[in-house]
């Protein structure tokens, strides 16, 4: 058997425990599965291009990414995504549509009970 592999950044770390913290005093388990997807290693966290975004785009829910946003695709729409990083490209054409781009911890200070959002993965 191979060894089991996950985040070694103390960044990551962090992120992590906050999150499961923040589910359990929150009570929102959205939270604890994004914690889930963190766990994993590096490898294995999905990256998402703007195009995928723009299909599932709706006005009322923020998109939580649990990797990182690439640019490829055509964006249209103002969407709003939070992800754990994002290319230089996907972050200006989100701002060229007006749409907005934040990281795991701003959003968890923003939205704590983690209402009207989307796991895109």
């Amino acid at each position: 058997m191979g060894k089991r592999t996950g985040p070694t950044n103390p960044v990551t770390v962090t992120l992590i425990k906050d999150l499961k913290k923040l589910a359990l005093k929150e009570k929102a388990a959205i939270w604890k599965d994004i914690a889930k997807w963190f766990e994993k290693s590096s490898r294995r966290r999905p990256a998402v291009n703007l195009g995928k975004l723009e299909r599932f785009y709706d006005k009322k829910l923020d998109f939580i990414v649990p990797g990182k946003v690439l640019s490829d695709g055509v964006i249209t729409k103002p969407v709003s995504v939070c992800a754990l990083s994002a290319s230089a490209s996907a972050k200006k054409k989100l701002a060229a549509v007006k749409g907005d781009f934040m990281t795991i911890p701003e959003l968890m200070k923003k939205n704590p009970k983690g209402k009207n959002l989307r796991i895109i993965v």
